[in-house]
């Protein structure tokens, strides 16, 4: 049996104030594989980036366990890379500085390395921009460079909090479907956090519905599209995308004046 890279048992978080405390996740449990790609979506204010948060380890849950790699977050010697939802690029660096920062944090600023950014521009269609600051980049180009700036580093596991939602509904399709086919083709296990029920179902093997908060899990959905070479955009074509969207839709929907 396949172990998990990433184990949430029972985890719950409550935000603390001067005057209470909030719970935004209940009891929540998951497992992600290897190579597995994992959507999360619900109302807003369900919890999901915490969710994300809790993975990168930028909070401490309330109580139950996380496990990464078999080990306690703070224990973990497995990469995380974290995609948020602006893209963060310095405008005072170039593209190239801005994909190297991460390296001259680590101090692996070395030709191994530097191979793999040069690589990364290449593949990537960013080469000829590598010298530009980011402002004369379109939207979709500066997302890409996002995410080659994580990738880098070489993350275990990749965390995507609405990477997408800044960008026109075209732009929007095309990135995804650049980064989805560059995240299928490292074989990274990824987390992307979404309220677009179509790009979920497009780009995941498995789509989790959250509740409104505090946030518990209502449904984990396996998706299997029959279609060849599937691609965020190829997805949509399959006959079973619409069956998946519609039931997701009811789940995330379902209790809503309750």
């Amino acid at each position: 049996m396949q172990t998990p890279i990433l184990d949430f048992f029972n985890v719950n978080y409550n935000y603390h104030t001067i005057s209470c405390e909030t719970a935004a996740l209940k009891g929540i449990s998951f497992n992600l594989y290897k190579n597995e790609f994992i959507s999360f979506v619900g109302p807003s204010g369900c919890g999901k980036t915490t969710l994300l948060n809790l993975i990168a380890g930028l909070i401490k849950a309330s109580s139950g366990t996380i496990r990464i790699g078999g080990k306690p977050v703070d224990e973990s010697e497995l990469n995380i890379g974290y995609m948020l939802q602006k893209d963060h690029l310095l405008e005072w660096r170039s593209i190239y500085k801005n994909l190297t920062l991460g390296l001259e944090i680590r101090k692996q600023m070395d030709e191994e390395h530097l191979k793999t950014v040069d690589n990364l521009l290449k593949t990537y269609g960013l080469w000829d921009f590598r010298n530009v600051p980011p402002r004369q980049l379109s939207g979709g180009m500066r997302q890409r460079a996002a995410l080659i700036r994580t990738l880098v580093l070489s993350p275990d596991i990749l965390l995507l909090d609405e990477p997408f939602s800044a960008l026109d509904y075209q732009t929007r399709l095309n990135v995804a479907d650049d980064i989805g086919s560059i995240i299928k083709e490292r074989k990274i296990s990824t987390i992307l956090v979404t309220h677009d029920l179509a790009e979920a179902i497009s780009m995941s093997d498995r789509v989790i519905v959250l509740s409104k908060r505090p946030g518990t899990i209502k449904a984990s959905i396996p998706i299997r599209l029959s279609i060849e070479n599937r691609t965020p955009k190829t997805s949509k074509d399959a006959p079973e995308f619409n069956t998946y969207y519609n039931k997701i839709w009811e789940v995330v929907h379902e209790n809503e004046d309750n």
